[in-house]
């Protein structure tokens, strides 16, 4: 088997990272953080348009008729700008609820006992009854707690596809960090040499590297055999990855990495949410563990 992409897969992710390079640039990141949770319609409108919740929805009933290996593609350039919303559910929700497909209608789902985005969403799928805000670590990912955790059952189709499209996400971040890592230390100059010369810093952008690269192809294993285990071993590697870049990315850039004006911090609260929102570090080595 095959795993390299081929050339219409590469061609799909060259054209989710031009769209959301020209969409969602760093202004309309600082944007998103500053506007507190109001996701943003137009640009919801203009996901829908370009396929990106119809990805999967076969050709006859107006879809793009992709599989789940072009999915993680599309959702690991989404982790990499942190493109705000519910993308997942929506996603999830295109074949089944009118207007997530165009969309012209935000999904979300209440699992792991939280919601998010229920404020801004249109639909909410599973039980949301009495769910109260709390204050999310992540500024562009707004969170509602559920009383009873809304368990997603564990082994549905729709529950595992959740699951490793987050993955995918986390491992965009994981990416994103890395760059941002390795491009600061080939700028920034101590006792007049770039720090990327350094042997402590070269360490942790290699290691950065081996995280990523080692998620990556778990998460893109993943979607192609559907195995639940994989997933579940997949979700582990690329939390880790996730959480992990952001944070030696952070002792790359030093004080300035700290900083409010720096988005390394966006990345690792948002990986930390991730983390929570779906088959979190516990359930899912118990999945692993159980099948050993």
């Amino acid at each position: 088997m095959d795993f390299r992409l081929t050339e219409d897969q590469k061609a799909l992710r060259r054209g989710v990272r031009d769209l959301l390079r020209g969409r969602f640039d760093r202004e309309a990141l600082r944007a998103a953080v500053d506007a507190g949770g109001t996701l943003d319609r137009g640009l919801w409108r203009e996901l829908g348009t370009a396929g990106f919740f119809a990805l999967r929805l076969p050709e006859e009933e107006g879809g793009v008729g992709l599989g789940l290996p072009e999915a993680v593609l599309v959702f690991e350039e989404a982790g990499r700008v942190l493109l705000p919303g519910p993308l997942v559910a929506t996603h999830l929700a295109a074949g089944t609820v009118p207007g997530a497909a165009e969309g012209a209608v935000v999904v979300t789902e209440a699992a792991e006992g939280l919601v998010p985005w229920l404020d801004e969403a249109d639909v909410v799928l599973g039980d949301a009854d009495g769910a109260v805000p709390i204050r999310s670590v992540d500024p562009l990912t707004p969170l509602h707690r559920v009383p009873v955790p809304a368990r997603d059952g564990g082994g549905g189709a729709a529950s595992l596809e959740a699951v490793l499209l987050t993955a995918a996400e986390q491992v965009g971040s994981a990416e994103a960090t890395t760059g941002a890592a390795v491009s600061y230390a080939r700028e920034r100059e101590q006792f007049g040499q770039a720090i990327g010369g350094f042997q402590a810093v070269k360490h942790l952008c290699a290691g950065m590297l081996v995280r990523n690269e080692l998620a990556r192809a778990a998460v893109r294993a993943a979607s192609v055999t559907a195995d639940p285990v994989e997933i579940a071993g997949a979700k582990l590697l690329a939390d880790e990855a996730a959480t992990a870049n952001a944070r030696d990315c952070l002792q790359v850039h030093g004080g300035m990495g700290f900083t409010w004006e720096a988005d390394v911090h966006l990345h690792l609260k948002r990986a930390w949410v991730r983390a929570e929102l779906r088959l979190p570090a516990a359930r899912a080595e118990e999945a692993v563990a159980a099948a050993l």
